[in-house]
């Protein structure tokens, strides 16, 4: 028997003996690993939905009892500029004039806050300028075509 049909090369290292069926092994392994990727995406997809689930629950319930303390928040508000209106009142000895003060005191103060905060929105600009040059540029940019745009 020669060397080579012992299972060693000519430089004298010892040749990998071949497993009969060893193609098959392989195919195997890899049709599992890509069942267990399939599954593993699927229940991380399924853990991110739960987490989204139960993170929009949270928000509602977050969101009502914001709801409720604005509601009682306004009602104090109102019993306070009551009182307010009395006291001023009771200070200069004609209790509606004083709630009246009062009222229109609270009147100017709410225009104010309106005034700058619908300033504030109109002046807002409020269109994705860059998302839309960017979707605009998107098919010229599939065809190869970049020419180079100045910034605003």
């Amino acid at each position: 028997m020669t060397r080579q049909q012992e299972g060693f090369t000519q430089d004298g290292l010892r040749q990998p003996e071949a497993e009969h069926g060893a193609g098959e092994n392989i195919a195997d392994l890899i049709r599992q690993l890509t069942g267990q990727g399939t599954h593993l995406a699927e229940q991380q997809l399924n853990l991110v939905k739960a987490e989204v689930r139960e993170s929009v629950h949270e928000v509602k319930i977050a969101a009502g009892e914001m709801a409720g303390a604005a509601v009682v928040g306004i009602a104090g508000l109102g019993v306070t500029l009551m009182g307010l209106g009395y006291i001023l009142g009771a200070a200069i000895d004609n209790v509606p004039l004083g709630v009246l003060i009062v009222g229109v005191a609270t009147l100017i103060l709410a225009y104010v806050l309106y005034s700058a905060g619908s300033k504030k929105v109109s002046s807002a600009h409020l269109t994705p300028d860059r998302t839309v040059r960017t979707i605009e540029r998107t098919p010229d940019a599939a065809r190869g075509n970049l020419t180079s745009e100045t910034r605003p």
